[in-house]
């Protein structure tokens, strides 16, 4: 490639083709590992309560591809289009999540599913891609025409319907999810000192309402410093939590083989499916996933920093802190840092909705991408074309002058 100052530079050798090579690998290393650790923590349960150990394999090969499928047609898909097709979307969201607190079967004395022909879907789960698309179309629109952002603003009015429809199910981790996202992309966009202090406080005074409104809440946050003086009840998870991640050690038990599945461990296969992972692939299997999710994390700031627009950044921006933000919260959880709030560990714990809102929130990132790599490669066309022109054609001509 020619310079602008006529000189041949050099590309420097990279180990992935592009940002989007390399998070289409890690989404799919990441699948692989998912499907095998939730085949692997899930045959007992399967077994014992419906008859085959295959039964949830089955149901998660069929979210995997039903996610492919969206991860594709996103890939395809205009990110651009989104925008116009927000009011639609948020429309069914929130019929559904209304719909779920009416129809919806109670499991466990919670609402959080619609019993469809092929599946059980969770509204809940779309919404958390829904608050982004949103937060980030009035942010961009913000950004572009040089305004303040508004703490309150009618897109923040719909997150925050789509908020307390969650916690009522009950589902407080996602509803903290589908309003904090938001909000920390306010923050990370650039929100002034002191609407700064006025989110603060706000979010102070309503994280105590709820606990008022949920007493167990604040049990669970006692007992979260210390799961061993209730750990026959309230601490009971995180205890068998840290047991099996302590007992995988360096390599682990082997694919297979950890016992913590056996009953010990209440959801296995869902909220805590990486303490299984853990015990049997060891401190080695948990740090390869470290590095992935950090990976990604990576990649996908910069396709933020690549993207054509400020709705592209913003957008990009928002997916990478819904899949990693949840990465971290269910690795602290399990490691007994957080309370038990219920966030699964993308592609790692068994989740149809959840997985497939994540297969199609890393399409929609890919093509962002995408577009951002073209944008950039036409940049470098229109520069080398500008240094080519610059060069003379004859390269004696400066010579003769001189010599004249």
């Amino acid at each position: 490639m020619i310079g602008p100052d006529g000189k041949i530079m050099l590309r420097k050798p990279q180990f992935w083709a592009s940002d989007v090579e390399a998070i289409t690998v890690i989404t799919l290393i990441l699948l692989i590992l998912g499907t095998i650790n939730v085949f692997s923590s899930s045959f007992i349960i399967a077994d014992a309560d419906y008859g085959s150990p295959y039964f949830f394999l089955r149901r998660h090969l069929i979210n995997a591809a039903l996610g492919l499928v969206c991860f594709a047609i996103c890939f395809r898909i205009d990110y651009h289009k989104w925008r116009g097709m927000m009011p639609i979307v948020l429309i069914f969201t929130l019929i559904c999540l209304v719909a779920v607190l009416i129809v919806g079967p109670s499991v466990n004395g919670a609402r959080r599913w619609l019993p469809l022909v092929v599946f059980q879907f969770q509204p809940a789960e779309m919404a958390k891609l829904v608050s982004i698309m949103m937060a980030a179309a009035y942010l961009s629109v913000q950004i572009f025409r040089e305004r303040e952002i508004q703490i309150f603003n009618p897109q923040m009015g719909f997150i925050f319907a789509m908020f307390v429809l969650t916690e009522q199910e009950p589902d407080m981790g996602t509803a903290c999810i589908i309003l904090g996202i938001p909000i920390l992309m306010m923050v990370v966009v650039g929100l002034e000192t002191r609407k700064l202090y006025t989110m603060g406080f706000t979010l102070i005074a309503g994280v105590i309402f709820m606990l008022i409104r949920q007493p167990y809440r604040m049990e669970r946050i006692k007992v979260t410093f210390d799961p061993w003086s209730d750990a026959q009840n309230i601490g009971y998870q995180t205890v068998q939590s840290l047991s099996a991640i302590g007992s995988g050690e360096l390599t682990g038990m082997g694919l297979g083989v950890g016992v913590s599945k056996y009953d010990y461990l209440p959801e296995a296969h869902t909220d805590f499916a990486f303490a299984i992972f853990c015990q049997e692939n060891g401190f080695l299997g948990a740090i390869f996933v470290f590095l992935l999710f950090a990976a990604l994390a990576v990649y996908s700031a910069r396709v933020a920093n690549k993207a054509m627009d400020a709705y592209g950044q913003v957008l990009s921006m928002g997916i990478m802190l819904l899949i990693v933000g949840q990465a971290i919260a269910n690795l602290l959880m399990v490691g007994g840092i957080l309370p038990v709030v219920g966030v699964p560990l993308p592609f790692i714990s068994y989740g149809g909705t959840s997985l497939i809102i994540t297969l199609s929130a890393m399409g929609i990132l890919v093509n962002i991408g995408r577009q951002g790599d073209k944008a950039q490669q036409l940049r470098e066309e229109e520069e080398l074309e500008e240094a080519e022109a610059q060069v003379p054609d004859d390269p004696y001509q400066g010579l003769r002058l001189i010599k004249k």
